[in-house]
């Protein structure tokens, strides 16, 4: 549903404007609403409120009993919000998760397929001059033809 890799800034209000080929796809999926959290490797991850949903259900079943099942359910869930874009595509990202991903103003969106990263600009090249080298290694530990 989600793909490229496009650069943005934050405007001066400190808001996020949402590339326009992602706008189309919510359009033409009927997305209007959006959960953000805490990612992985540094980045912040949204979520269409659907693929929230699966992600949720998936996350939910994890047995409270388990140290690192709570501790995840804890940070994951507990830096979650909603989020809606506005008419003119924009969103704000709240300080505590700007603050996790080192986000102040250049920024990388990468789609992911059933997610979108939001990554602090100097954050998203230092993890892709460390992992491009590496692609067709990953891919051969992961992908079965």
């Amino acid at each position: 549903m989600f793909y490229g890799e496009y650069e943005h800034s934050l405007d001066k209000k400190g808001r996020l404007i949402i590339p326009s080929r992602f706008r189309e796809v919510c359009k033409e999926n009927y997305v209007e609403k959006f959960f953000l959290t805490r990612g992985l490797d540094g980045c912040l991850f949204m979520f269409s409120e659907n693929e929230w949903n699966a992600q949720e259900s998936k996350f939910k079943v994890l047995s409270f009993t388990k140290a690192e099942a709570r501790k995840f359910n804890r940070i994951y869930f507990s830096g979650a919000c909603e989020i809606i874009i506005d008419t003119q595509g924009r969103m704000l990202i709240p300080k505590y998760l700007k603050d996790f991903a080192n986000i102040r103003k250049d920024i990388v969106i990468i789609g992911v397929s059933n997610r979108i990263e939001i990554w602090a600009r100097e954050k998203w090249e230092e993890f892709y001059k460390g992992s491009k080298d590496r692609f067709e290694e990953i891919a051969e530990g992961l992908v079965d033809t």
